[in-house]
Formats: C-alpha cells, sequence, structure tokens
C-alpha cells in the first residue's frame, strides 16, 4: 500500500483514483501566470507525487497558460497505466493574467484539443465544464449550450468523461439531466460549507466531490481553532483541513497543491491522521452551513 492509497479510492466514472490527488496548478509561476522559477523542482514535485501513489492529476491548459501541461508531459509521459489526468475547460488568460470566459463551441473544442497536445494524450481521462457567469464563484446560468461541445467530443473518443467546476446546484441538476456527469469541482473547505448539501446528494448517486483551496478563507477566530486542533493532534493545521475533508464524506478526493516535495509529503500524510470526535465537533462549528 502506497502512502497515497491509505485513504482508499473512489471512482471517477468508470476509472478508480486514491482519494488523495494532486493539484497542479501551483507549478506556473506567479498567479498562475508563465514560467516557474525552478522548472526542475516542478518536475520533482510531480515525480515524488506519483511514485508517492497519487494517480488522480488535476490540471489544465489554462494554468500558464500551457506551462503547467507541458512540465506535465516532461516529468510523467510516458504516464503510467493506472494515472487519471483531470483538465478543465471554459477559461482563458488575458494578456494581464487575468481570468476570461472561453465558452463557444470553437473555443471548447480547441481547449480541449490543447490540453491532448500539451499532455501527449490522444483521449482526455476527464474534462471538466468551468461555468464563467462569475469567475469569481458559482452563478446561475444555462450550462446546455456549454455541454454541447464536450459531449460530441467525448461522442468522438476524445474525452472520457465530464465533470462541471464552479457550478450550482441548480446547474449540476440541469447538466445531470442532459449527460453523465462524473464529478464536481467547487469551492469546500471547513470555513466553507455552502455545498454541504450538495455534497451528500453527489454521493448517495456516486460522484465524485472534488474540492479546491482547502484553506481559503478563514477568519482570525476560526484560524485559532484550526490552530488548537493541529496542535492537539501533533499535525500541521493543512494536514487537518484536509484530514477533515477526508472524513466527512467518502465520495470526496483531494487535490491539494503544492510546488514543495516537502509540502506535497505532508500534505499526502494527512491520510493517515484520524481526528477525535472532540475535534471533528469543534471543526463542525467553523463553518455556517447553507441548503
Amino acid at each position: 500500500m502506497t502512502a497515497a492509497s491509505r485513504a482508499g479510492a473512489f471512482k471517477l466514472g468508470s476509472l478508480a483514483v486514491n482519494r488523495m490527488g494532486y493539484g497542479a496548478m501551483q507549478l506556473a509561476g506567479p498567479h498562475v501566470f508563465g514560467p516557474p522559477k525552478d522548472r526542475a523542482a516542478a518536475v520533482a514535485v510531480l515525480r515524488a507525487a506519483i511514485e508517492s501513489g497519487v494517480n488522480h492529476l488535476d490540471t489544465s491548459d489554462f494554468y500558464g497558460p500551457h506551462v503547467t501541461n507541458q512540465i506535465i508531459r516532461e516529468a510523467l509521459h510516458p504516464y503510467r497505466d493506472d494515472l487519471v489526468i483531470v483538465t478543465k475547460v471554459g477559461a482563458k488568460r488575458g494578456e494581464d493574467a487575468g481570468w476570461l470566459p472561453a465558452t463557444s463551441p470553437q473555443e471548447l473544442q480547441s481547449a480541449v484539443h490543447d490540453n491532448l497536445r500539451n499532455l501527449g494524450l490522444d483521449v482526455m481521462d476527464v474534462v471538466n465544464l468551468r461555468l464563467m457567469f462569475n469567475p469569481m464563484g458559482p452563478a446561475e446560468g444555462d450550462v446546455e449550450p456549454l455541454l454541447a461541445p464536450l459531449v460530441m467530443l467525448r461522442d468522438q473518443g476524445l474525452i472520457r468523461h465530464i465533470g462541471l467546476s464552479n457550478a450550482t446546484p441548480a446547474q449540476v441538476a440541469q447538466a445531470r439531466s442532459l449527460t453523465d456527469i462524473v464529478c464536481v469541482q467547487n469551492m469546500y473547505n471547513l470555513a466553507h460549507r455552502e455545498n454541504d448539501a450538495l455534497v451528500d446528494s453527489l454521493a448517495q448517486a456516486g460522484i465524485a466531490y472534488v474540492p479546491f483551496f482547502p484553506l481559503g478563507g478563514f477568519s482570525p477566530l476560526q484560524s485559532s481553532i484550526l490552530n488548537d486542533v493541529a496542535a492537539q493532534h501533533e499535525a500541521t493545521p493543512m494536514q487537518v483541513a484536509l484530514a477533515w475533508l477526508l472524513q466527512r464524506s467518502p465520495n470526496i478526493l483531494l487535490i491539494p497543491g503544492t510546488s514543495s516535495v516537502k509540502h506535497l509529503k505532508q500534505n499526502i500524510a494527512s491520510v493517515g491522521l484520524t481526528l477525535a470526535a472532540e475535534a471533528i465537533q469543534a471543526l463542525d462549528g467553523i463553518g455556517v452551513t447553507k441548503q
């Protein structure tokens, strides 16, 4: 058993992955734009992740842009048979490093082909549609015209599975009425629990939920509680936050990102951390659940 596999596995459609994965966003330059300061270090982190048993890699060709996928190819190609690479489309980078919608049929199709080319793949395992009705957070809007190009590419054999990112519960329901959705990737952590009901409903349907920003937006009081629990368990706050997510629901898949091998190993070690009942109770009180 590898370090990353100790948390168990869950399926992305037909593809089984360890619940502890890796997000490659931080491998690009500052603000996820341009090349990294140390490309060799980025390659080393990716190889260390795979050696630790990570077989779920989250990326996008708009990280950089293109930079992250090209580093992944340099570090890991030819890929291990059990490695599942998940990407996102629906956004692009402006010259000022801004995040812009890219949701026309032509842009979505081009983005999938960009991912395939830069990763050196013939087919993408999972493509998440990043909804950009509001780049800062989920906002209502019709997903049907955005899904149609991805469904066509899936029917052509260029995509195995489709997921959603930055989606509202209503959009998840609409998308599921149109096609199979294997995962939802939204912001969710101890302090931001707006998706509590969505996590549970997806678990019942056997659909993965992939939270990002596991330590985003904590108040000083919330951070104090997290720090106290971490001290009690002789762990870091990040390890506690990740362990809480793993214990929250079996359909949660983690993709913490880092450009440091040391931090990577700390993140993966969180799969061996079991939080005491009193700790869970204290941590549960940090967030406000919204239905």
